[in-house]
Order: C-alpha cells, then sequence, then structure tokens
C-alpha cells in the first residue's frame, strides 16, 4: 500500500504570463513525486458537484463561476481570470481535496498535490482562492457523518480567514490558523484560535511556539484533521515575512503528522501557499509534506 496522493492535469490551469501565482507547480510537483518515486500512481478527482459545494458556498456565487459571470472586480479580488480553465480547475481542485479526505478515513493519511485555497468564504473568493475546498471537504465529511469533531490546522503564513468565516458558527469544526500578523488579509477574521506571528520569526521560536499549540489542541478530540501545509512560511518567499528554512518547514510537517498519526486521527494534507524566488525550490518545499506522509507507508 502506498500514501494516497491526488492529482489531475487540470490542476493546471491557463493564466496570464505575468500574473504572481505559479500555476505551473502543480504539474511540476506531480513529475517530481513520480521521479522520486514518492508514489507510483495518482488517484484522479472529479469535479465536485454543485450539491457538495453548496454547503461552504451561495449558489449564485457557485452559478457565476461556473457560468464565467462574476464581475470584472470580483474576478481581481481572486487574482486569476476566470475562463474555462480556471472554472475547471476550481471544481476539480476541491474535488480533490474531497476525494483525499475520503481516502484518509481509510489510510489515516492523504495529500491532495493541490487545495488549501482558505481565503474563499461563502459569498466571494480572493487571494488565488475560487473555492475553499478544505471547508467543501469537511462539510462533506460532517454531513454524511464521516467525522463529527474536524480541526483544521492552517499553518500557511496567511490567515485561514474563508475557514474562520465559514465555520465561525459551527461548534464542530475548530479553526486553527498561526500566520505573520502583518501579512495579508490586511484585515483578519477571528478564527476560534489564532495564532499571530511577528515578521522575521525563525525556526526555534516558530517550532517551539508550533508543539505548544499542538499540545494544547491534543486536550481537545477530533476524529479528523485537515493539514494546510502552506510554505509560504519560507525565508525567500516572494509573499512571506518569516525566516524559516528548509530544514524548519521539513521539521514542521513531521511534528504536526506524527501527532495525529500517532493518535491514529486521519489527516489530509492540503498544498497552501507557496510563492518562492526559485521555482526548483518551492516543488522541494511543497514535497515535503507528501514524503513526510508517505514514511507512514
Amino acid at each position: 500500500m502506498e500514501l494516497p496522493i491526488i492529482n489531475h492535469p487540470d490542476y493546471v490551469a491557463k493564466i496570464n504570463d505575468d500574473n504572481k501565482f505559479p500555476i505551473k507547480k502543480f504539474g511540476a510537483l506531480a513529475d517530481h513525486l513520480l521521479k522520486e518515486e514518492v508514489v507510483k500512481k495518482f488517484h484522479i478527482p472529479k469535479e465536485c458537484s454543485v450539491e457538495t459545494m453548496r454547503t461552504s458556498h451561495s449558489l449564485e456565487y457557485i452559478n457565476a463561476i461556473k457560468n464565467k459571470t462574476l464581475d470584472i472586480k470580483a474576478q481581481k479580488k481572486i487574482g486569476f481570470p476566470i475562463n474555462d480553465s480556471v472554472v475547471r480547475r476550481s471544481f476539480v481542485a476541491t474535488g480533490g481535496t474531497v476525494l483525499a479526505s475520503k481516502l484518509a478515513l481509510d489510510s489515516k493519511l492523504a495529500c491532495n498535490t493541490a487545495g488549501g485555497s482558505h481565503h474563499a468564504t461563502f459569498n466571494f473568493g480572493a487571494g488565488y482562492c475560487v473555492f475553499n475546498d478544505t471547508a467543501v471537504a469537511a462539510n462533506y465529511l460532517k454531513n454524511r457523518g464521516y467525522a463529527k469533531k474536524i480541526l483544521i490546522l492552517d499553518l500557511d503564513v496567511h490567515q485561514g480567514n474563508g475557514n474562520s468565516e465559514i465555520f465561525q458558527n459551527d461548534k464542530n469544526v475548530l479553526t486553527f490558523s498561526m500566520h505573520c500578523a502583518s501579512n495579508y488579509p490586511a484585515k483578519k477574521s477571528k478564527s476560534d484560535i489564532d495564532i499571530e506571528l511577528q515578521d522575521n520569526m525563525e525556526d526555534k521560536e516558530y517550532l517551539d511556539l508550533l508543539k505548544d499549540n499542538i499540545r494544547k489542541l491534543n486536550q481537545n478530540s477530533y476524529d479528523f484533521v485537515f493539514y494546510v501545509a502552506g510554505v509560504d512560511i519560507h525565508h525567500e518567499d516572494r509573499l512571506g515575512k518569516l525566516k524559516i528554512t528548509d530544514e524548519g518547514i521539513n521539521k514542521r510537517d513531521q511534528i504536526v503528522i506524527e501527532n495525529f498519526y500517532s493518535k491514529k486521527i486521519p489527516l489530509c494534507g492540503v498544498l497552501g501557499g507557496g510563492y518562492n524566488k526559485s521555482f526548483d525550490k518551492l516543488i522541494e518545499l511543497h514535497s515535503m509534506l507528501h514524503k513526510n506522509c508517505a514514511k507512514y507507508f
């Protein structure tokens, strides 16, 4: 048995060449994982259904994306043109996290090679996030009785404001966000637990804070964990403001994965953000999530 990893060629959408978002990372990460023999064959997701999407997004917003009728101002807030390719990618990548969450129920660990689109809220997208895949997948598991208490552990450099807003009145989904205080979004929402980090924080302080908060989280019981493993905390990230090294990110992933795996709590890993100055380094950093999960198989 090998770690279930989800990928689809349509994760790479057609956007403007001058767009700051490194859209080609999804294909390059898949190639890297195959080359490194982390996986032999990917699980291929289908488009997420509108019915499943509606648990986390308004029908009006879903249809505006599906029919490509979203106004230009709203498209600019997302940062992507809403064309056929981006629409397809948005539905398939969300389906990928739903599939990964289902596979994690049996295997205890599963990863998407996309996902973590945590700035999308009920009525709109933002910050390169069209649909909130973790929110959709969390509601999918909850509504079908696969999990009662869910933790969304978000370690992206940016606050997971979409999740905190979608689940603000849901006591069965705990939103935890450990992010750079001065970074996007300018106006933060309120997660169940927000850990705000100062600019230029380095490995030791970061990892000590993480360990301390994991210990506190362990005082509660969860049936399922979504782990948003953003690598934009890296010291060479174009949009991050922290100073975490390669080893720091690797250690972070190990701490999270080992903690929940040892307790037999299913964990679904999703990519989160990464905008490294070096594209090759970005792929290497993103692959750490999958490599650390694969060690248990």
